[in-house]
């Protein structure tokens, strides 16, 4: 038998066929042929030495990566990535050949693969979805198109005909050469307090170039991942998938700093550019201006080939100057402004309280600082939301200081965003978050955050797709963040796609052991998929008593085991029935008890329960569906159809 001209092999674990196929049917509909063993081995044929000689020969080779290949230690699909890779020693180097595909929520950096993969840009199509895209450019690629398959993120605003918003999502290519992570700069002062400080500039640059078009800059929470760490740029490269890695250093000393930073090129750690600033505290609006637009101009025209002259001079020093929009005018409250928002990140009772003080010091001195009002508010619904506070008191300051930011500075994303959460999680006003989310994206086109959010609101309106797409592109910028992994897992799980969703709270347990909630929810995913025993030995895990209660009620239940359901809900009651509302009426509903879960959504629309944002498609309400009260509940709620 032998292999057509420019044929596409398809390499994966026997658990993923389905998705193969649905890959396989993608391209041939495009009359691309494609290496499929379930359809393209003939009995007689010597299995081994015909697969041998297809990977050979053919033009392509697909190896489709997964939870299901992460799990295989051993495994047919192992020895066909090895043969390809060994093929690829007798390839060009500017030859595409390996083109993995990924299929759930598995990333480069903790995969099991061979290291040639990660070598070679990889696309993501989650469960499949977009093949008709990767379709058409891989038979670009065949007819002698580009040398390399861009990754391929499907969003289905682009099928709802919502090009604005489609646009902001646009496919990310991997390793593309106006790419950048910002490391934490280290603190080289004596005073380990200052940290906040050399922390707080390198947030700030990460901050600005966000916001620059054309520009695609790693996440906070993935870049800060390797504080302390001694990561080498090429490993901080692959993690994050940069071409470039912006590293410094701050000594403070009084009023007085010196700032030393540098741009290196991930391929072969070579310094692009470095600067040294001897500068006081009053001088540090000048030094983020100078860093941001010598790394900007140092990108377009060192990796990207554009001629430096003065019109890229001025264009750079107008982009970096829209991106600044918001920031303090006064020193001092620019220091102080740092020094919260280190605070506010640790999420804690007593660091939020202390954050609030010192943004209130900064906003005396500096009372038009737009950011720092945006921070305020930030920290207010935090108290909120995690009962720290009042709900409505704390919301309401929230809205009210997010308010004076945009009254001071329409146009600023990180204050739009905030406008946005307030508005779905406690007014459960879904017109002005998604004209809040909207707008934040088209300031911040390339916020992991703003992606986050936008894909929250998506999944709370049950746009599940939409939701999961989102989700994905927020893990393009932001790989290693627990957070959008476990907003990826529950996405999954309403849509029921288990071992999708299982895979990607997996991932959140090896970023973060200890993230509440995760555990429970991987418990019921776990449940969902008739795996009792080891959903209860999950759940058992979960540190946080709450989500242990509620998840292990439902659990109980599930298996027949009454008396410790009704122990678990009694005791969530007992503790909880403030915060814990919805998750009561989760568990009545998921037992049948209708009347109780209602009476249960009821108490929690009257306490404000930020729960009820994500009721809509939560699986555990499905009982509730054909029961009248639902829908008139959802009405009441803003969440009818």
């Amino acid at each position: 038998m032998s292999t057509p001209a420019k044929a596409v092999f398809l390499s994966y674990a026997s658990q993923d066929a389905e998705v193969a196929r649905r890959l396989c049917d993608a391209l041939r509909a495009l009359r691309v042929e494609v290496w499929f063993d379930q359809s393209a081995l003939r009995g007689g044929d010597a299995w081994d030495a015909s697969i041998r000689r297809q990977i050979k020969e053919c033009a392509l080779f697909v190896p489709v990566i997964s939870a299901n290949t992460q799990a295989r230690v051993e495994g047919y699909f192992r020895r066909e990535w090895n043969l390809a890779v060994n093929r690829t020693l007798d390839i060009a180097d500017d030859q595409a050949f390996l083109l993995p595909v990924v299929i759930d929520a598995t990333i480069d950096v903790n995969a099991r693969v061979p290291e040639k993969f990660r070598e070679v840009q990889w696309t993501h199509l989650p469960g499949g979805e977009a093949a008709a895209g990767f379709a058409e450019r891989v038979q670009r690629l065949l007819a002698g198109g580009a040398g390399s398959v861009p990754a391929v993120h499907a969003v289905s605003a682009a099928a709802r005909g919502d090009a604005a918003m489609a646009d902001t999502h646009a496919a990310v290519p991997t390793h593309d050469v106006s790419s950048i992570a910002v490391l934490p700069f280290v603190n080289r002062s004596h005073d380990e307090e200052d940290e906040y400080f050399s922390d707080g500039l390198a947030d700030e640059l990460l901050n600005v170039m966000t916001k620059i078009r054309g520009l695609r800059v790693a996440a906070r929470s993935s870049a800060f991942t390797f504080k302390g760490k001694g990561a080498t740029v090429a490993e901080v490269g692959r993690a994050l998938n940069v071409a470039t890695v912006l590293e410094g250093s701050v000594r403070k000393s009084g009023n007085r700093m010196r700032i030393s930073v540098q741009l290196v090129k991930v391929a072969d750690g070579y310094h692009l550019w470095s600067q040294s600033y001897d500068r006081t505290l009053e001088d540090i609006f000048a030094v983020q201006d100078d860093i941001a637009q010598a790394v900007v101009k140092e990108l377009r025209t060192t990796l990207l080939g554009e001629a430096a002259d003065a019109k890229i001079d001025r264009q750079v020093t107008v982009q970096v100057a829209a991106a600044m929009k918001g920031r303090a005018t006064d020193p001092e409250a620019h220091r102080l402004y740092l020094q919260a928002r280190h605070l506010v990140d640790r999420h804690t009772r007593e660091d939020t309280a202390k954050a609030i003080g010192y943004l209130k010091q900064a906003l005396a001195l500096d009372p038009d600082f737009a950011l720092a009002w945006a921070e305020l508010g930030r920290a207010y619904g935090n108290e909120a939301g995690s009962g720290w506070a009042p709900v409505a008191e704390g919301h309401a300051r929230a809205r009210k200081t997010v308010a004076r930011a945009l009254a001071l500075e329409p146009d600023l994303a990180e204050a739009h965003a905030q406008m946005g959460f307030i508005q779905m999680q406690q007014d459960w006003d879904w017109r002005g978050a998604e004209v809040s989310m909207h707008r934040a994206l088209e300031l911040a086109p390339g916020d992991a955050v703003m992606l986050r959010g936008a894909g929250m609101l998506a999944m709370n309106l049950g746009r599940l797709d939409e939701a999961i797409a989102l989700y994905h592109q927020a893990l393009a910028q932001d790989p290693l963040s627990a957070a959008a992994y476990h907003n990826l897992g529950l996405a999954l799980y309403a849509a029921d796609r288990l071992a999708e969703a299982e895979a990607a709270l997996g991932q959140v347990l090896e970023l973060a052991p200890q993230q509440p909630i995760a555990r429970a929810l991987l418990s019921l995913v776990l449940l969902a998929q008739g795996r009792g025993e080891e959903a209860l030995a999950e759940v058992l895990r979960e540190p946080e008593e709450l989500a242990r209660l509620w998840a292990s009620a439902v659990i109980h239940h599930t298996a027949g085991r009454r008396e410790e359901s009704e122990a678990a809900l009694e005791a969530l009651i007992a503790k909880y029935q403030v915060e814990a509302a919805c998750q009561v009426a989760e568990v009545y509903a998921m037992r049948g008890q209708a009347d109780r879960a209602v009476d249960w959504l009821e108490r929690a629309y009257v306490q404000r329960d930020a729960g009820l944002a994500e009721m809509k498609p939560d699986p555990l309400f499905r009982s509730l569906h054909t029961d009248p009260r639902w829908g008139t509940f959802l009405r009441k709620m803003g969440l009818a159809d």
